[in-house]
């Protein structure tokens, strides 16, 4: 072979292998940023793969990092998106990035039947598959129901001080947590029931997967955490037992908090990121995520789930003002970071 021709050769695989590399990916692919524990996700995002070929290109937070860290990313990207679709494990944020112009309106079909409150008025983002945020109560500690926790002013009681848990209220659930509680408790009646754990010699844990194994192993009698954490612990034969907080009169319910999804602004493949949006927002996703080790709460209330995954009216969920939540963060976030924050 001539030495020109093979130059030639060469330089048109070094120009193929290119194209492949960096273009296919983002011509073919569909890219998630996803703050859905990936153990819970993978086996979804597998499912969408085998049935329509379109790969993921899959973008996952840490624990101790959880949903701030993408949503950083999607802020600092927002000039060039590199993601098409933005699957977030709490609703705080995202409604956030979307009064900043992150997102951009997308109404999937596969949405129709999600109630209202949990669709943006303008399209922006969709919930849907909920978690709980329960009390978990270790059962060798606290053998009798009856003595159960049922409320969360019980981490401010005396008799369980240096006994209670609560995550550093600084990212993921938990900060939406802490930040529901200013709009549902008012601000002084927060800022009170953080000082009250403070006081009170409550544990503060990074992550609630953390705080739930904690609970487990009786380093702490009883604490806040997902009902996802809650799940895997049980699963794993633990000695804990949930109970649905503030069920009694006067008192503020359980906050119920969905995944929310959104279409990113100027991603690269919008037409992709709509499919994957209608999948995940059916009905046979949420029965995924219920029947899963999330054990997620489907917003349907008519989609299969196991008879342990209960949800309203089963119990009474918080009542919250979502705009004013959103409104007041940045001033709440500055209050917690003093709180917790050495």
């Amino acid at each position: 072979m001539k030495p020109k021709v093979f130059l030639s050769l060469v330089a048109a695989l070094v120009v193929a292998v290119v194209t492949v590399t960096f273009l296919w990916p983002r011509q073919e692919g569909v890219t998630l940023y996803c703050a859905v524990d990936d153990v819970h996700a993978i086996p979804i995002l597998d499912a969408f793969e085998a049935r329509t070929g379109i790969h993921i290109h899959r973008n996952f937070d840490t624990e101790a990092n959880k949903t701030v860290g993408l949503v950083a990313k999607l802020r600092e990207e927002r000039a060039n998106p590199r993601a098409d679709v933005f699957w977030n494990n709490e609703i705080m944020h995202t409604i956030r990035l979307a009064r900043e112009g992150v997102l951009t309106p997308y109404a999937s079909d596969s949405a129709k039947d999600i109630p209202d409150a949990l669709k943006d008025a303008d399209a922006l983002w969709t919930g849907f598959a909920a978690r709980a945020r329960i009390l978990i109560v270790n059962t060798e500690l606290l053998p009798d129901q009856a003595e159960h926790p049922t409320s969360m002013q019980d981490l401010l009681a005396e008799p369980w001080k240096g006994r209670t848990s609560f995550v550093r209220p600084l990212t993921g659930t938990t900060l939406t947590h802490a930040a529901v509680l200013y709009t549902v408790l008012g601000d002084d009646g927060a800022r009170d029931w953080f000082k009250g754990m403070h006081a009170n010699g409550t544990v503060f844990p990074s992550g609630n997967g953390q705080l739930a194994r904690a609970v487990a192993g009786g380093q702490s009698t009883f604490g806040f955490t997902d009902t996802d954490d809650f799940e895997k612990v049980r699963r794993d034969g633990r000695p804990v037992a949930k109970v649905y907080p503030d069920q009694g009169e006067g008192q503020p319910g359980t906050l119920l908090i969905p995944n929310t999804i959104g279409l990113v602004k100027g991603g690269p493949r919008p037409d992709l990121g709509q499919q994957l949006i209608d999948f995940l927002l059916s009905r046979e996703v949420e029965a995924m995520l219920a029947a899963g080790d999330s054990a997620q709460i489907p917003v349907r209330s008519d989609v299969a789930r196991p008879p342990s995954v209960i949800g309203p009216p089963t119990f009474r969920t918080m009542v919250v003002d979502w705009n004013d939540v959103v409104e007041n963060f940045d001033q709440r976030l500055g209050e917690l970071e003093a709180l917790w924050r050495p």
